[in-house]
This record gives structure tokens, C-alpha cells and sequence, in this order.
């Protein structure tokens, strides 16, 4: 660049603002692992405990494969002496569940990890998530 163009520094001055807003707009966005707390959830990112977030909740149809159960039977009637029990199996044929709802928040206590997403401009928390190990 030519230091005698206004144009030409003009226009690296303006890169370096917009390079910088840019930064400034995207930093403490996008996916972090977290802790749940008693409370809260701490992100691994940020020092404080955020006691105001979201959980995510997965509404749909759920798909159940055959199955077979076993477990226990009580109180058929028996002729001779009124009741009776015993194990037996069940076999479940495949099924639809409608408008079944998985509640991640119900599941979540505190020490678990989690994966969670910053959104609104970084305002809201939002728990998508348990992790785990993969060697667990």
C-alpha cells in the first residue's frame, strides 16, 4: 500500500475495526462443556455459576422395537386359592409411542457433564447434553 493513498488507509483501518468487531461479536459463542452444580451449571469456559439457563427437550414420536421383558406376575386369580404369583415373560411387539416427550432436566444431576450452547447473543444457556466417556 502506498502511504501517500488516503483511500488505501482508509480502507486498512476499517478492516482492522471490522476485523476486530467481528472478534468481539463471535467470542463466548457457540458450544461449551459444562458441570451441573446443585443450582446451576458452571461452564468450563466462564468463572461463574449460571443459575438461569434452558434445557433441551426433544418432542416426537417415539419407535419402539420386539421385545421381550421378564419380570414378575402377581395377583391372577387361582380357582383353589384366591391368588397367586411368579415370574413370567412378556413379548412386546413393536409400537409407536405418540407425542412422547425425552425431558433432558429431569435426568440431569449435579456433576454431570454436559454439552451446552450459548444463544441469543450469548445471553441464554441452553443444556443439550449429557457426555460421558467413551470408555465408560
Amino acid at each position: 500500500m502506498n502511504k501517500e493513498d488516503p483511500y488505501g488507509q482508509f480502507a486498512d483501518v476499517m478492516r482492522g475495526a471490522m476485523s476486530t468487531h467481528s472478534r468481539q461479536a463471535v467470542s463466548g459463542l457457540g458450544a461449551v462443556l459444562g458441570t451441573i452444580t446443585a443450582s446451576g451449571v458452571k461452564l468450563d469456559d466462564f468463572k461463574h455459576e449460571v443459575q438461569d439457563y434452558l434445557v433441551a427437550e426433544l418432542p416426537g414420536t417415539l419407535h419402539l422395537p420386539d421385545r421381550e421383558l421378564a419380570g414378575a406376575i402377581s395377583g391372577i386369580s387361582d380357582v383353589a386359592n384366591g391368588g397367586t404369583t411368579g415370574t413370567g415373560r412378556f413379548l412386546l411387539q413393536k409400537g409407536e409411542v405418540e407425542e412422547a416427550v425425552w425431558s433432558l432436566g429431569k435426568g440431569l444431576k449435579a456433576g454431570d457433564r454436559v454439552l451446552a450452547m450459548r444463544v441469543n447473543g450469548g445471553n441464554d444457556i441452553v443444556v443439550l447434553c449429557k457426555v460421558v466417556s467413551a470408555n465408560a
